[in-house]
């Protein structure tokens, strides 16, 4: 006699339906995940959200820092400039912030936006601030931008003589 899906020998009908049960330790039946169904979608539609925001904050950090480094190769190498002109050069400031701004052109023109480059001399110490905007991951927020300076700067390379007498020649 053949049994069909039922437990029952073909064409007779039963009210009762066998169903197979994994077996757990011990010999007892597994107990149902029939109300776990669903449940992964649903947590991953929960922990999505946070991690695409930590997976961008990290990306924003990124940019920030990377905006930093081109900021501050901008400063250093206008500070350069304006350092070495010695005190006799008129046009020291104009080099320096030509220099400062062609750096951040050359090494990056999209990590800083709204760019302002300032020399500055304080005594006989110059130095070149350089300022931007970087860029941010979710250019959809208005309100957020992240502000980068960097400020180099040091004493004027001339000649100091060593009589104590101040200024340089």
């Amino acid at each position: 006699m053949r049994r069909g899906a039922t437990g029952t020998a073909t064409g007779s009908p039963s009210p009762f339906r066998v169903t197979a049960r994994p077996v757990g330790f011990h010999g007892r039946a597994a107990p149902s995940r029939d109300g776990d169904r669903g449940a992964s979608v649903v947590e991953l539609a929960l922990i999505m959200p946070v991690v695409l925001i930590v997976i961008l904050l990290v990306v924003q950090f990124a940019l920030v820092f990377h905006g930093r480094q081109v900021a501050d190769a901008a400063a250093r190498e206008g500070a350069r400039i304006a350092r070495a002109a010695g005190t006799g050069s008129p046009g020291w400031r104009g080099a320096a912030e030509a220099r400062a701004r062609a750096i951040v052109r050359d090494v990056g023109p999209r990590m800083l936006g709204s760019v302002t480059v300032r020399a500055w001399e304080r005594g006989d110490q110059r130095g070149v601030t350089v300022q931007g905007n970087a860029v941010a991951a979710v250019p959809l927020l208005p309100g957020m931008t992240f502000t980068v300076t960097s400020t180099f700067g040091g004493p004027i390379e001339c000649f100091r003589p060593d009589d104590g007498s101040p200024g340089c020649r």
